[in-house]
């Protein structure tokens, strides 16, 4: 979203300064500090009567029992698109990132999981990550293994080098000759198909490849159970979030009240999906501030995410905190965790 009118160079640099002062600081900026602090070469008369026209503008505002200033949403979303300066990750904050993510190559919740709590931690803001759906994923080989008398245990090999494992429950008489025989059915009949395809049209291809009683059994169970079977989602494409503990100790949440409807917030994380970033798997780096949030319980909060996609794979990563963040610093360490989600899940 463009800023929605011109501001003369003069507005443009008091309204950096207002931004970054209280960003730093989280108290309002006054134009005696201003002046102290960014040297822009005028009076701090001259920045006061600026700064009373950037809040004629709606840019900031001062509450009433303070003479300084406070940016408002339109002020933060003018700096974030034509005033700041994007600051790449440090190679400490690199590293940090490389060390906490290695060695869970294999494990794409786990991989989501430590990036959300290490972005987190980096930011000091809440990390939030919306971990891949299934649905698309293809299945390349189903290995169905006895562990019981009335147990099998079916382990799904997905392509992204996905593996999933569950159990159903089976007529004891299935012998394991008719297990090994359903195996290769399955296999023959589903492999290469998407899994929310599989559950479409299991019946269908299914239906000619009765043979003995035990089999037959056996088949009727993937078709009359697929959309448990054949659903692997229940864990997936599901909201993580990191620790809300860093945002405790930001001064916005110092009142009791604030830290209620915090932790309200974030234990209703499936709203939270719902509501504000499931629709960001598609949408790259994604800035949403304050009021600019659809759902009122963000209005005071800002997303910064970034989706991610490595074949079928797709999810969000980014953080959650008050729209009083270091836009500058968050966004390229968004945009860089992403794309070490992206390496590790290819």
């Amino acid at each position: 979203m463009p800023v929605p009118e011109q501001l003369s160079d003069r507005e443009l640099r008091v309204l950096e300064a207002v931004v970054q002062t209280y960003i730093e600081t989280a108290e309002p900026a006054g134009s005696q500090t201003i002046a102290r602090r960014f040297g822009l070469g005028v009076s701090p008369a001259t920045i006061r009567s600026t700064m009373s026209d950037l809040e004629d503008k709606g840019y900031l505002f001062h509450p009433h029992t303070s003479a300084g200033r406070i940016p408002t949403d339109r002020a933060y979303r003018g700096y974030v698109n034509s005033i700041m300066r994007l600051a790449p990750p440090t190679d400490e904050a690199r590293q940090t990132l490389r060390s906490e993510l290695s060695g869970s190559r294999n494990a794409v919740e786990e991989i989501v999981r430590r990036a959300a709590q290490v972005l987190g931690v980096l930011t000091q803001e809440l990390g939030v990550a919306v971990a891949p759906a299934l649905d698309e994923l293809v299945l390349e080989r189903l290995e169905l293994v006895p562990v019981s008398s009335e147990r099998l245990l079916l382990v799904f090999n997905l392509r992204s080098g996905v593996l999933r494992t569950i159990f159903v429950e089976v007529p004891a008489r299935v012998s394991p000759a008719a297990v090994q025989e359903v195996a290769r059915i399955l296999n023959e009949r589903l492999a290469g198909l998407s899994l929310w395809r599989i559950r479409e049209t299991v019946g269908e291809r299914l239906r000619d490849a009765a043979g003995p009683s035990g089999e037959a059994e056996l088949l009727n169970i993937f078709v009359a159970e697929r959309e448990e079977i054949f659903d692997l989602s229940s864990e997936t494409g599901s909201v993580v979030l990191g620790s809300a503990q860093m945002l405790a100790d930001q001064p916005e949440f110092a009142s009791n009240s604030r830290m209620r409807d915090l932790i309200r917030l974030t234990e209703g994380r499936h709203d939270l999906l719902k509501q504000a970033l499931a629709s960001r798997r598609r949408l790259g780096l994604s800035i949403t501030i304050g009021s600019e949030n659809p759902d009122t319980r963000l209005n005071e909060f800002t997303l910064v995410t970034s989706s991610y996609q490595a074949g079928e794979l797709k999810g969000v990563i980014g953080v959650m905190g008050p729209t009083r963040m270091p836009y500058d610093k968050i966004i390229g360490l968004v945009e860089h965790t992403s794309r070490m989600v992206e390496g590790l899940l290819e």
